[in-house]
């Protein structure tokens, strides 16, 4: 397999963020899922979230959104939480964006991880006939075998013939229907990273790939020393980005192998369960910056 890249409570939060304002006085690195922790599923981020990391931003922390959404997905949820600069992690890690208003769409492409689609297809097609295929373009949408829900991808869809499909690599694969979640296995021994979304969905990305891998590379391009790095989660595609943070945190309603995995648990996205760590990281009292980047990300200019 190819592959080419370019380049409202939470258990001791109060305890864990003072702990974590005592190490970070540069600011930490808050990477936050987004559908089921920022968001309910087709609904619109909650003022009080926007509110709360808004606070966190002019406290100094990075806030780094890391979603399985496509970047076409990811760029509305960040404009509605005013975020303009700093970065983002989308496709399960397969995209990693800096935004800055200045660049053309408001973003410039930092890495792209892409692989050859059309084994994993062919694979899929041999053990569910009837699978549904889309495959990512960034910034535009998707390339599909038939039109998916619009409510369930983000972006254009162009249903295309299976040649067009798998002309170029491309970064993510989604494949849904009936009895998808069993070509978790027979896929992964492709090389590629099979990720179940749902018992009728899976995402396939490049090899040895997760939000995890590519918010290690904002880490450090960004500087912040591994022990001021936060992450909170609700999906079984967060649980390596958990891992790897200083202090991972699940969602109050996550499936038990999340919870089990993270340092605390918080509220349910009903509860708004995300506003509570993000409280938890912020002083009492907080002065905002009179000016640069809420974030404390330094502008630069766009790539030509």
């Amino acid at each position: 397999m190819t592959e080419t890249v370019t380049t409202p409570r939470t258990d001791d939060a109060q305890g864990s963020g003072r702990r974590l304002r005592a190490a970070a006085a540069g600011g930490a690195l808050v990477a936050l899922d987004i559908d089921g922790t920022l968001l309910r599923t087709r609904a619109e981020v909650p003022d009080v979230v926007v509110g709360a990391v808004a606070a966190a931003r002019r406290a100094g922390h990075h806030v780094v959104l890391a979603s399985g959404r496509s970047l076409v997905g990811v760029l509305p949820v960040a404009r509605r939480l005013g975020i303009h600069d700093g970065w983002v992690v989308t496709s399960n890690g397969a995209v990693v964006a800096r935004l800055d208003a200045s660049c053309p769409g408001g973003y410039e492409l930092d890495t792209v991880r892409t692989f050859d689609v059309e084994p994993v297809i062919r694979r899929a097609r041999s053990l569910v006939p009837a699978v549904q295929v889309g495959v990512e373009e960034i910034g535009r949408g998707y390339r599909v075998t038939s039109p998916f829900d619009p409510a369930a991808v983000n972006g254009d869809q162009r249903q295309v013939p299976d040649a067009e499909l798998w002309e170029v690599p491309a970064t993510r694969v989604i494949l849904r229907g009936e009895g998808a979640a069993r070509l978790v296995e027979p896929l992964r021994s492709l090389g590629v990273t099979p990720v179940p979304a749902a018992a009728d969905w899976v995402d396939v990305t490049p090899r040895d790939l997760s939000k995890a891998t590519a918010l290690e590379r904002v880490r450090t391009t960004l500087g912040v020393p591994a022990a001021r790095t936060v992450a909170v989660g609700d999906g079984v595609n967060d649980l390596e980005m958990i891992a790897w943070a200083a202090r991972g945190v699940a969602m109050g309603h996550a499936p038990a192998v999340l919870r089990d995995a993270a340092d605390e648990v918080t509220g349910t996205v009903e509860e708004h369960g995300v506003v509570a760590v993000l409280s938890s990281l912020v002083a009492p009292a907080v002065t905002a910056p009179t000016a640069g980047p809420a974030s404390g990300d330094a502008a630069r200019p766009c790539a030509g």
